[in-house]
């Protein structure tokens, strides 16, 4: 079972973010190449780190969201933490996105 949740709202997402628990987001959309590479890693790695929250934002149609952190380019994951950015990784990077999914669960 995915473990990796949609985000339907800025409401839900600023809630998410501000929960004390690492959260690590990936920002997509349905027409990325890229994106559809990457998603079965990650959702692999949220089976795999169990102290990290995995979320997913379609972009296209969560614009507040994406606009709200200031999404330029897809995908991108984004790590939060007691609300604030803690680290970002920008392309279908495997290697980056698990440093960044380390780096999360060491906050957890």
């Amino acid at each position: 079972m995915p473990s990796v949740t949609p985000i339907n709202s800025l409401e839900e997402f600023k809630t998410i973010i501000n929960s004390g628990k690492p959260v690590v987001i990936d920002f997509w959309a349905t027409w990325c190449g890229p994106c559809k590479a990457i998603s079965p890693v990650f959702e692999r790695f949220s089976d795999n780190y169990k102290n990290v929250e995995f979320y997913k934002v379609d972009v296209d149609t969560q614009t507040e969201i994406a606009q709200e952190v200031g999404i330029r380019a897809m995908p991108t994951f984004l790590f939060f933490k007691d609300g604030e950015k803690k680290g970002d990784v920008t392309g279908a990077n495997p290697p980056a996105l698990e440093t960044l999914v380390k780096q999360a669960q060491s906050l957890a």
